[in-house]
């Protein structure tokens, strides 16, 4: 059976900057043998609702659907809220799925907030982001940030800035280059509910501060947010030098179909790191991008036919994954 994906463009009442995201027209054929390779996967990336931003799923039909086609679950993230509750709900009303809440450090969680990642922690989140769309490396929601390509979540950015409620942006790192007080309270929180750190969108020297701070501190996990995402756009050198300080790098669907990165980049860097320390999520949920599920799917299909093995791609969607999870 092969499956085909298109949708047309829909307008994101939420965002009037959406005409800048027409999603490409990617009719990527996903076979069985794509989907196969996906049996039992954990997404670690998704954005659905409910949010703060319109979504075209929610938590439980995404989990439903996931486990239709043979995956197990996913990771909730919000730029805005704390997801824990929401996943241990959506676990219950859909027996068989696993789904894991998160949390992400920006401001309206209090920012490098230990007492949150605490609270995160004893709720049973997963994944701890370091800031996202607050932080100083990351330009987009600011309102001289330029208007080309604009997230979905720069509206609400310039929103609470134009009203005069936005803190300034957040750093992990001091003028020398040394992790702050506050980031490092939070990966003591970390590393005592053996969550996974995972870098956001942080700049490339706040990345290699946090991958050795977390090493200092005993946090055992860490994942490098979407490396080829704009505003870290890591190189295969660099992606390598963090896989040897211990972390696996993370590369989302997203980033490469919306033309953010090029496919050959992406399949490169994977090759210089080593699948073994290699991470696929989809980073989807919005309204103009493929389901989440079919875009997994792509995403094997991509990969499966750039010459990545069925064992390369489980490797990358099950094994590792599965792991950061349940250790």
């Amino acid at each position: 059976m092969t499956a085909f994906w298109r949708e047309p463009f829909v307008e994101d009442p939420m965002t009037p900057e959406t005409a800048t995201h027409a999603a490409p027209h990617d009719a990527t054929p996903v076979s069985d043998r794509a989907w196969k390779a996906l049996e039992g996967a954990y997404d670690l990336q998704i954005h659905v609702g409910p949010d703060v931003i319109a979504r075209r799923i929610d938590d439980i039909d995404c989990a439903k659907e996931f486990l239709a086609h043979g995956m197990k679950g996913f990771v909730l993230k919000s730029h805005y809220i704390q997801t824990g509750e929401r996943a241990q709900v959506v676990t219950k009303a859909v027996p068989g799925s696993r789904v894991f809440g998160a949390i992400t450090l920006n401001h309206s969680v209090g920012g490098l907030n230990p007492v949150a990642v605490e609270l995160a922690g004893r709720t049973g989140c997963k994944i701890v982001w370091f800031p996202t769309v607050d932080a100083a490396n990351e330009t987009a929601g600011r309102l001289d940030g330029g208007n080309a390509k604009l997230p979905f979540w720069a509206k609400i950015q310039r929103e609470l800035a134009a009203e005069g409620i936005s803190p300034p942006p957040l750093t992990v790192i001091d003028d020398s280059g040394r992790l702050v007080e506050p980031a490092r309270r939070c990966l003591e929180r970390i590393a005592k509910h053996n969550m996974i750190l995972a870098t956001g969108h942080v700049g490339r020297t706040e990345i290699f501060a946090l991958v050795r701070g977390a090493k200092e501190l005993g946090v055992k996990k860490v994942l490098v947010t979407h490396a080829e995402f704009p505003s870290q756009n890591l190189t295969g050198d660099e992606q390598k030098e963090l896989a040897d300080l211990g972390a696996i790098i993370e590369h989302c669907f997203t980033t490469t179909y919306t033309n953010k990165a090029p496919w050959d980049v992406a399949f490169a860097n994977i090759h210089r790191t080593g699948v073994s320390r290699t991470v696929i999520s989809t980073d989807l949920g919005q309204t103009i991008n493929p389901p989440v599920a079919e875009g997994f799917a792509m995403f094997a299909q991509r990969l499966l036919d750039a010459g990545f093995s069925d064992e390369d791609v489980r490797t990358m969607a099950v094994t590792i994954p599965t792991r950061l999870l349940d250790q």
